[in-house]
């Protein structure tokens, strides 16, 4: 099949590239110097040259205290560009897989969330992505929602600095000797690697609708970094952090559990247990780094 990439340079525009290659599918990747999701007419113009059977939007303004502080951007981006995609979509007998988020939920349930659940989101970058959401499901006749959360990849992240949770936390041990990381946020470490291979499954199926995709099973910020310094031996002296010792800026769900019931029901899930995406990823970063040694 054509797919067309929103967002391929990013952590998981990346991957997701890599997935549906390696699938045999012909991939255009498309950054923003490619298209400009806030102009229809530039989504129109970009898409109609691939023509392509499914478009993957991975593409967002996921940096939470700037859509805090310039809302109006962040709807431009995560509402109306996605409106303008599944417009696009729609015109083009497209499938439209479109990337959101753990975010939509208010994090009072503190059991997993399934996709029936009512969304109560507490900040802009949640609301826009519900609007994103919901203008995709009104617009786009051949649609996946896909909800993901705590997202991890080989691929830099830009908006949060160049480094993963797991980068950032062997980059500190290495520094600094002692961590401290909170354990009152519960989350599901998810792997891009996997995550674009539950896209490229699902890209076969035509059960469209929401759908939640994380990695199985759940954890603790502080629960992780422990998983992480013990699965690369790394000596360092970990600490949990004080309640208000690193205070957010603007609201989070303390719990953003998100239970992969949809996926299951339609017998798609591809997921494994979050312990074992993460010794995949490390043992995929032992490797990278031996061949660059070697070189």
């Amino acid at each position: 099949m054509k797919i067309a990439v929103i967002g391929a340079n990013g952590q998981l525009g990346n991957d997701v590239v890599t997935a549906f290659r390696a699938n045999g599918d012909e991939v255009s990747p498309l950054s923003h110097a490619d298209i400009e999701l806030c102009d229809l007419a530039s989504v129109t113009a970009a898409l109609s040259k691939i023509g392509p059977n499914v478009i993957v939007n991975t593409a967002a303004m996921h940096h939470v205290e700037n859509c805090e502080t310039d809302p109006a951007k962040a709807f431009a981006i995560n509402g109306i560009g996605s409106r303008n995609l599944a417009i696009a979509a729609k015109d083009s007998d497209a499938t439209l897989m479109h990337v959101s988020t753990d975010y939509v939920f208010d994090g009072n349930k503190n059991n997993p969330y399934i996709e029936e659940d009512a969304p109560r989101p507490l900040n802009v970058y949640g609301i826009t992505k519900l609007a994103g959401e919901h203008f995709v499901t009104a617009t786009a006749p051949k649609h996946f929602v896909i909800r993901t959360s705590g997202l991890y990849g080989k691929n830099p992240c830009r908006a949060k600095g160049g480094l993963n949770f797991i980068e950032l936390m062997l980059k500190l041990a290495k520094e600094r000797g002692k961590v401290r990381v909170v354990d009152s946020e519960i989350v599901s470490p998810t792997s891009t690697v996997e995550l674009a291979e539950q896209i490229v499954r699902l890209s076969r199926s035509d059960a469209y609708g929401l759908y939640h995709a994380t990695a199985e099973g759940s954890c603790s910020w502080h629960a992780f970094a422990r998983e992480i310094f013990a699965a690369t031996e790394t000596p360092v002296q970990l600490e949990i952090a004080g309640p208000n010792e690193f205070p957010a800026k603007v609201a989070r769900p303390k719990y953003s559990v998100l239970e992969n019931h949809a996926l299951k029901r339609h017998g798609l899930n591809v997921f494994k247990p979050w312990q074992d995406a993460l010794r995949e990823y490390l043992g995929t970063r032992v490797k990278s780094s031996s061949s660059l040694a070697s070189a």
